[in-house]
């Protein structure tokens, strides 16, 4: 299977919010309330909001997408078209992962502690679909992103923030360069997590 990557559009946001609710309960730490797991999955990775950052000048979307041999029978009704993240038969192609960056002056005086106000670039979202993951489609979303952020803003350090409790994705971003420069609380759902804050210097 060949990995093709791409800017969102508007037409991709039902794919990116099922794919979202598949990927986003993974990453929550061992413990989270499932209903303000669910919660957080209803209010801020609906379709709306997908296509709200498809559309907004300050946001990069990216998708990441592998191609698969088409049996010429799939229709939007086939038993596995959201379960999988199939797109239509004449695509052949199936969503696996997804990144967003954000451009704005953070407001939280935690992250303003580490990047300052001025503004700058969040990575804030990187998934890959379970099924995808070992794989290099996480590695290619996260040189993807990385090559967009100075389109957001130039020069400028690229933050993000993890659970404290999320060995494995940190470890994952230290790979791509990020280091662990300071912490935040993140809430989910009306539910608060302790997150590290890791940064990392573009060029």
């Amino acid at each position: 299977m060949t990995t093709s990557l791409r800017l969102a559009t508007p037409d991709d946001a039902e794919r990116l919010a099922a794919l979202a609710a598949i990927t986003f309960p993974l990453a929550c730490p061992p413990g989270s309330d499932p209903a303000a797991v669910a919660e957080h999955i209803r209010t801020q990775l609906s379709p709306a909001r997908f296509v709200a950052w498809a559309k907004s000048a300050d946001h990069a979307l990216i998708l990441a997408e592998v191609s698969v041999p088409s049996t010429g029978t799939d229709t939007d009704d086939s038993p596995d078209s959201s379960s999988t993240g199939r797109a239509d038969s004449a695509s052949d192609s199936r969503l696996v992962g997804y990144a967003l960056l954000v451009r704005g002056v953070p407001d939280d005086q935690d992250i303003v502690a580490v990047v300052g106000d001025e503004p700058t670039v969040e990575l804030s979202k990187i998934y890959v679909h379970p099924d995808s993951q070992g794989t290099r489609v996480a590695s290619d979303l996260m040189r993807a992103a990385l090559d967009a952020a100075p389109g957001l803003v130039a020069d400028r350090a690229v933050w993000l923030g993890t659970n404290g409790e999320n060995a494995r994705a940190q470890a994952f971003y230290r790979k791509h360069g990020f280091a662990v420069a300071g912490s935040r609380t993140y809430v989910v759902g009306g539910e608060s997590h302790d997150d590290v804050v890791m940064v990392r210097p573009l060029g």
